[in-house]
Order: structure tokens, then sequence, then C-alpha cells
């Protein structure tokens, strides 16, 4: 996968494909993944294809991916994380993003499967540098439009799991009665923004 521009082959970094690491935080493997974290549809909520991130084009795995963001999960179990979940259509409270999963939870072909093996998704916290290959590329809720970022913009946990710098996508803004950004947590800042010479996005974690 390419390197963000400005970053040099020299630089300590390791990576797993949808996630590049360059100053890590906290490798999180404390706690369960959710059942549905092996499952779930990417994406999983909002299917609209006029509203699909093409940073998802070309992917067909189920269960939560590198990248994505792990959510606190009460609605399955004390201490469990997985992917975001509607229940009866709506948005729960107590889904609070924890931070970037290291890896896909089912593994690459020819490689061993210890997250199916041992039940853990672990995930990335504790602050850090690095730099993803899966965000939000258009609008998820309302009227499809393209999304545009640039350095120093927030980011938030989308609906779908991905970040986005548009607060009002952020899954924690669309549940019932927390439409306030003092409830909606600020995942990361942009360091690098995805453009012409940039695949991937680099970002300064904040959870």
């Amino acid at each position: 996968m390419p390197l963000a521009q400005g970053q040099g082959s020299g630089d300590f970094r390791e990576t797993s494909g949808r996630l590049q690491l360059f100053h890590a935080g906290v490798r999180n493997s404390y706690g369960i993944a959710t059942a549905d974290a092996y499952t779930q549809d990417n994406p999983p909520i909002i299917v609209t294809t006029a509203n699909l991130s093409t940073t998802l084009a070309n992917v067909t795995k189920k269960g939560v991916l590198g990248a994505s963001v792990a959510f606190t999960r009460p609605d399955a179990g004390n201490g469990l994380h997985g992917g975001p979940i509607q229940v009866t259509a709506a948005y729960q409270a107590g889904q609070v993003p924890l931070g970037l999963f290291i890896n896909d939870s089912l593994g690459n072909a020819y490689e061993n499967t210890p997250g199916t093996a041992s039940g853990r998704a672990p995930y990335m916290s504790g602050q850090g540098c690095m730099a993803v290959a899966l965000w939000e590329t258009q609008i998820q809720v309302g009227a499809s439009t393209a999304l545009t970022y640039a350095a120093g913009d927030k980011l938030y946990a989308s609906v779908n799991g991905l970040l986005t710098n548009r607060i009002e996508d952020a899954y924690e803004y669309n549940v019932a009665g927390q439409s306030d950004p003092d409830f909606v947590t600020v995942m990361g800042v942009c360091k690098v923004a995805p453009d012409a010479n940039n695949d991937l996005m680099v970002i300064d974690l904040r959870v």
C-alpha cells in the first residue's frame, strides 16, 4: 500500500493492510469481541448505494475491518466491543468509540485467524500516529454529497463505524437526545489528508 506523502521509507511502521502504525499508542486486547464483530456486513447500517464510501469499494469481507472503529457494546454484555449496530432502527446510547481495530476480525487468506480463535479483536487506543485506508467519502445521514478532508479536521466515528469529518454523521450524534457536539467523541485529528498524492489518511489518534 502506498505511503502518505512525506513519509520516508526509513520511518518505523507496522502495517495490518488497512492500518499503518507510525507511532503506536496502546494495542488494546482487553475485553471480548461481540459475535457480530465476525459477521457484520460492510457497511453495517447505511447501505444506500449513493452513500457508500468508495474506500469500501473492493471490500467483501464480513466482520469488523482494520482501521474501522471499535465501539463499546453494552447491548451484547459488559466488557464487550465490536462494530456499530442499530436496535429497532435506532442508534443506541452507550455505544462509545474506543479506538481503531488493528486487523480485520477474520484475518486474511493463508494466514492464521487469532481473532476467531481467541474471541478478541485488538484495537489501537491511547493516542499515537497512524495511517488508515478506510474513511467515509460521502455524507451518511442525508442526501449523498462527497466529503473532502483537510489537515486539521477533527475526525469522528460515523454511523457505519468509519472515520468522518462530518459531526452530523457521527454515531453518537444520531442517538436520540444526544444531537449535541458535547456528546460526540473526537477520534483524532487529520494530519495528512487524502488527495491526488496521498491515498491514505494520516491521523493523530485522540482516544
